[in-house]
């Protein structure tokens, strides 16, 4: 038996192939979805562009038949829009809300027996559907499981012996170790827990020792296992794309600065630095900023001039307001001699970004189409490394299994040009640690 699904304005924004999604099945467009796209299709965001696909896919469907009644698309669905006239049943509730008219199309459906899955990525919209007896779902093409989310890295127990091959050879094989390109292994000997070594799989059977150079960046040295498995591949020039979760202090973002001005400014393999983070307040938006595109940038990327000037500081903070205001003076002649640029993800569409070292700050606000658009825009001899943490999700629509970050790390995994390490220890303060741990 063919289902009904009900999609909301929001399924559609967030992915514009989801009207494809359903094989085999009736999709169903309220009017009031129509509306609702016809407001955003001027925006110059992701809404915008998706709404535009949306409405450009439904016209050539339209060609091919009448939308009222029914058009068959190319994965064996139907399509149709569904005016809400004088046959749509009102479940008791307010129609002049544009959700709740989208809602009463579903009931209308629910009313005539038919099987009728109400699909939102809004909550309250899914709770009056589960009030009104409608099943409802998320739309989940694109989402992962979080609590399983690959770590980048895993303890094994082995025999002593293999881990004193290790060390003397460098290098050793294992059958069946079942490992994935980049991932990190804490070996631990079976009979002696204190005899362990840190390796990083090259393949799915063999291990290496990490490179001793890669031990620091920038005059910033490892706090942790994590983090010294985090500069082992933002410095590799062969890992193209590294992927870095954490919550708020485990550093993240410090580290990724660190390893860009050390690769870019030290060793000369890139050009500059390219930093960006989604625009998305947190709290209450101050509205339109004064200023020109790098003055309305600045109050975004504060907290990126904040790590570069700890940085340029060689890890220490400044005693003083003249050491402050030179600190200050440094980082903006990296600015000025564009070694660091700053740019808005809004401006990356359309680039063709060549050996640059690209940071992605936040990313965990992205969408996963947001996220895919980016990473194509890297060209020859570029190196993307895209952080966020998960639990911080400011865009109301993601959740930690449906973002660009976390869908990246499962997508990508087990291809040798991506690494990916889960940050777990807050290295920022002992309370930012408290913080992140208790509230």
């Amino acid at each position: 038996m063919r289902k009904y699904f009900i999609l909301d304005t929001n399924v559609l924004l967030h992915n514009a192939d989801s009207i494809s999604s359903f094989t085999d099945n009736i999709v169903v467009l309220p009017m009031s979805v129509i509306e609702e796209l016809d407001k955003f299709k001027s925006r110059n965001d992701e809404l915008g562009r998706n709404a535009r696909r949306v409405i450009r896919e439904l016209d050539h469907l339209r060609c091919r038949g009448k939308l009222s009644e029914g058009v068959e698309m190319g994965n064996g669905g139907i399509l149709k829009i569904v005016p809400e006239g004088d046959n749509i049943v009102n479940p008791g509730i307010d129609m002049h809300v544009a959700d709740n008219r989208i809602l009463s199309v579903a009931y209308t459906f629910f009313k005539q027996g038919e099987t009728v899955i109400f699909v939102s990525k809004d909550i309250n919209a899914r709770l009056k559907a589960d009030a009104l007896g409608i099943d409802v779902m998320d739309f989940e093409k694109q989402k992962i499981n979080f609590d399983e989310l690959f770590s980048g890295y895993r303890e094994m127990q082995v025999p002593g012996k293999f881990i004193d091959t290790f060390y003397a050879e460098r290098k050793v094989h294992g059958e069946g170790l079942e490992l994935i390109p980049n991932e990190f292994v804490l070996l631990q000997d079976e009979v002696d827990p204190k005899h362990t070594a840190l390796a990083r799989a090259i393949s799915e059977n063999e291990l290496v020792r990490l490179v001793p150079q890669y031990d620091s960046a920038w005059q910033i040295r490892s706090r942790s296992k994590e983090q010294r498995m985090c500069l082992e591949l933002l410095l590799d020039p062969d890992v193209a794309i590294v992927t870095l979760v954490g919550q708020a202090g485990t550093g993240k973002t410090l580290l990724a600065l660190a390893a860009a001005l050390e690769e870019v400014i030290i060793n000369k393999r890139y050009e500059k630095i390219l930093v960006s983070r989604p625009i998305i307040p947190l709290g209450k938006d101050l509205g339109y900023m004064p200023g020109d595109k790098d003055e309305k940038l600045a109050h975004w990327m504060q907290p990126i001039f904040d790590n570069l000037n700890f940085l340029m500081g060689s890890g220490k903070l400044p005693k003083n307001r003249e050491d402050n205001q030179s600190l200050r003076q440094k980082t903006e002649k990296l600015l000025k001699d564009h070694i660091v640029e700053m740019e808005a993800l809004t401006y990356i569409r359309g680039r063709s970004i060549s050996n640059q070292y690209v940071i992605i700050d936040e990313a965990q606000n992205l969408t996963p189409h947001e996220v895919k658009t980016i990473i194509s825009r890297a060209g020859e001899g570029s190196k993307m490394v895209l952080t966020g943490d998960p639990y911080q999700i400011d865009n109301p629509y993601l959740d930690s299994s449906s973002n660009g970050l976390t869908y990246t790390v499962e997508r990508l995994k087990g291809l040798s040009i991506h690494g990916h390490i889960t940050l777990r220890k807050s290295e920022r303060s002992e309370l930012a640690g408290v913080a992140a741990d208790y509230l």
